[in-house]
């Protein structure tokens, strides 16, 4: 890290390292300094995230704006966050909880989510968030894999995590009791720019989900993107849609928000395009953020805004922007949609900035340029983000693992590899595809190797293959490949069956929409599954897959097969 943001090469030319793309940001001396600070902001001993997030605003302002699913509207102020939050943190100060200990949440968007999170940074706790789409072995991995000395959850929720051994508060009358019963904590703990605050899984094609360790420094970066990326003003009501149970929604919906003062809407509701375009009007949204999945089902559903409630800014960010949701979104949103790109190890680092200072025209497909506070560039066909040369990075590697932090970054350590192929031309980067055939399902990135695990648990199956196939409304969807034993039947039975395994043992969000039963799956010589020939497939050429398989049990006749 240079000693000063003016140390950097700016517009590429003085680039000493041949990977390093165009940061316009870093020929605007007002951005500059405004990332300088930052930097100097949260790299300060005395960091406490309750302070910055919380105490700091005024408290009759509003943290966040409530929509239940009857659409009736609350308000959240900073005071009552206080209050709560302090309260709370006595009671889990009461129950052991300190600083450095993980507790999980497993919680929607409800009320006592905010103070939840409040009261655990305020003791200098670790939040470990857990998706309430997943199901209990995916809760258990991520609970056992933490350490987690306590779960905050839900009605809803519990018997995901009863029988973990791990203590277990409920949300309503058990978490209300504990708030009443305990005077407020007087003094929140600092944990310093490295401490962390935030435990969240991600997952890739093998193995186990690895743990990023969020630091308080990361609030830096956040604030980077509500900032420029997309351009929170004091006037706007934002509403960022993403569920806080992942990256975008917790970094971007709960922390960034906080951290700029700005209140987010919390919908309590399920999601449907036309309770979208309700909640938009009627809480007044101005600037609104959202997978590519909310965008084109509300194009599916031929959503219009009505001219008093157009947007003022729309962004897009979880997978890539297709050109048929940017054409639909000016005359039907009142606004361009503007392609995000980011990552749980990173947050948001390249960016179509809504920022007037940045603001330029979009380039068809892409992602965007560098967001301030960060250099990108390529190796190879390889994204990757400057290490030594972005004053906002704040990851430095995964929780215990140093083998897997080590496949992250090249050899020196100074770029950090995203593991997206793409290519940058003048600054602006274009995405590919994955390396590694994460499937990025409505915003949610979902490990084949996780979902080809559990259906291979099927007697019926010999060998699985999952791969994301495009989807007009999910951007991709999760489709299965699988080999069955003679003698089994690929009936419709037998897809509900793996459906339902996949459902109860990984999450609803992650099951195959499709399975398809074949006689072998392609591989390479050494025997390696070729999902990209899979994945590549047209519909016709996966018939006739089947239709052989079909057609071979016929010729061999049911003695045979059996």
């Amino acid at each position: 890290m240079p000693d000063s943001i003016a140390d950097l090469p700016g517009g590429g030319a003085a680039a000493t390292s041949p990977a390093a793309a165009r940061a316009p940001w870093l020929a605007l001396p007002d951005v500059v300094a405004e990332v300088e600070d930052l930097r100097g902001r949260f790299d300060q001993p005395g960091l406490c995230v309750a302070s910055v997030l919380c105490d700091e605003h005024p408290p009759e302002a509003t943290a966040f704006v409530l929509v239940d699913e009857d659409f009736g509207i609350q308000r959240l102020t900073f005071g009552e966050l206080s209050d709560r939050s302090r309260r709370l943190a006595a009671a889990l100060g009461a129950r052991g909880i300190g600083a450095g200990d993980r507790v999980g949440v497993l919680m929607g968007k409800r009320r006592e989510l905010p103070v939840v999170l409040l009261a655990l940074w305020r003791l200098g706790a670790v939040h470990v968030p857990l998706f309430t789409a997943f199901a209990p072995p995916a809760v258990s991995v991520r609970v056992r894999g933490a350490g987690a000395k306590l779960i905050v959850t839900e009605r809803s929720q519990r018997e995901k995590v009863d029988g973990l051994g791990t203590d277990v508060i409920e949300a309503g009358e058990e978490l209300d009791g504990l708030i009443a019963s305990h005077p407020p904590v007087e003094r929140s703990v600092a944990v310093g720019p490295d401490g962390l605050f935030i435990q969240l899984y991600t997952s890739g094609t093998t193995g186990t989900p690895k743990g990023v360790g969020v630091p308080a420094r990361a609030i830096g970066a956040f604030i980077a993107y509500m900032r420029y990326g997309l351009d929170l003003l004091d006037t706007d009501v934002l509403w960022n849609a993403a569920d806080p149970g992942w990256a975008y929604g917790l970094y971007f919906g709960v922390v960034g928000p906080l951290a700029t003062g700005r209140p987010n809407v919390l919908l309590t509701g399920g999601f449907s395009a036309e309770s979208t375009a309700r909640v938009i009007a009627e809480a007044g949204v101005t600037n609104f953020a959202a997978a590519p999945t909310v965008y084109r089902a509300l194009k599916q559903r031929g959503v219009v805004l009505a001219e008093n409630h157009r947007l003022r800014v729309a962004s897009s960010a979880g997978e890539p922007l297709t050109p048929d949701v940017t054409s639909w979104a000016p005359e039907a949103l009142g606004t361009q949609v503007r392609d995000h790109f980011g990552q749980t190890e990173q947050g948001m680092v390249i960016v179509n900035s809504w920022d007037p200072r940045l603001l330029e025209e979009v380039r068809t497909g892409s992602m965007g340029q560098a967001l301030p506070g960060f250099v990108a560039g390529t190796v190879g066909e390889a994204i990757t983000v400057s290490a030594d040369r972005s004053p906002l990075m704040w990851f430095t590697g995964y929780v215990d693992a140093p083998d897997r932090t080590r496949e992250r970054f090249v050899a020196d350590g100074a770029w950090y590899l995203t593991g997206d192929i793409g290519r940058e031309e003048d600054g602006y980067f274009f995405f590919a595809s994955r390396d590694d055939d994460v499937i990025l399902a409505a915003g949610y990135r979902i490990g084949p190797f996780d979902i080809e695990s559990i259906l291979t648990t099927d007697a019926a199956v010999i060998e699985a293959a999952v791969v994301g196939r495009p989807d007009e409304i999910r951007g991709e969807v999760v489709e299965a490949f699988v080999v069955l034993r003679d003698g089994e039947d690929g009936d419709e039975s037998l897809v509900k069956r793996l459906q339902g395994l996949v459902r109860s043992q990984y999450g609803a969000h992650a099951y195959p929409r499709k399975v398809h039963v074949v006689e072998r799956l392609p591989k390479t010589p050494s025997g390696k599954i070729q999902r990209f020939v899979l994945r590549d497939m047209k519909d016709e050429d996966i018939e006739g897959l089947a239709a052989r398989r079909t057609e071979r049990r016929e010729r061999k006749g049911p003695e045979d097969a059996d």
